[in-house]
């Protein structure tokens, strides 16, 4: 990641950090869930494969991360590389949007067992896309998600809304209670050991 250089940890206190093994271990166990945010991300499995590999290293070369934070951080990072990777940036729109959509924006978002289908994700423009799973699906807060993607933070919000008004339009009452996509857990697997053998 830009502007992080690789801080040693050395003595009892490093028991307190995540390692190597701790990233490997996290990549390993939740190989198909962190490959699937970035494939929903990226839209893209060459995409969501650089951004794997890439994750893996930045999460075990970078700077300490208290162990109970690693998991999160982990997802943090890939995220960080899928934005690296496609760049999102928000498209001019009416601010008025916002106001009409919110109103049913927590109905919708919990949904049936508050899984959407994938392609109705899928079928977002990247930045709504990228706004809506940071937002809606991993409970960022609209203050980290403006900060990730390097935008205002009623951006962040009108790009949410457009995300809901697509949904609605696309049948937003369509959901599944999977966010798996079909052939996709082998590529993950695969992406694990194509990171194992890049740093060993």
């Amino acid at each position: 990641m830009i502007g992080r250089a690789h801080i040693p940890v050395r003595g009892a206190k490093a028991d307190r950090y995540a390692s190597r093994e701790d990233f490997r271990r996290i990549f390993d166990e939740d190989s198909i869930g962190l490959y699937q945010l970035l494939f929903l991300l990226t839209d893209n499995p060459e995409k969501a494969q650089r951004c794997f590999v890439s994750g893996f290293e930045d999460c075990a070369t970078g700077n300490p991360v208290f162990r109970e934070w690693a998991h999160s951080w982990a997802k943090r990072t890939i995220i960080q590389n899928a934005i690296k990777e496609l760049k999102p940036r928000p498209t001019l729109c009416n601010s008025s949007l916002s106001a009409t959509v919110f109103s049913d924006a927590d109905k919708l978002s919990r949904g049936r067992d508050g899984h959407f289908e994938i392609d109705v994700i899928l079928g977002l423009e990247d930045f709504e896309r990228f706004v809506f799973i940071m937002s809606i699906l991993e409970h960022y807060p609209e203050q980290d998600c403006a900060l990730l993607l390097g935008c205002l933070l009623q951006q962040v919000r009108e790009a949410r809304a457009r995300a809901f008004r697509h949904i609605e339009n696309s049948g937003g009452a369509a959901l599944t209670r999977e966010l798996l996509v079909d052939g996709e857990s082998d590529r993950a697997s695969l992406v694990v050991e194509a990171a194992h053998e890049t740093n060993r």
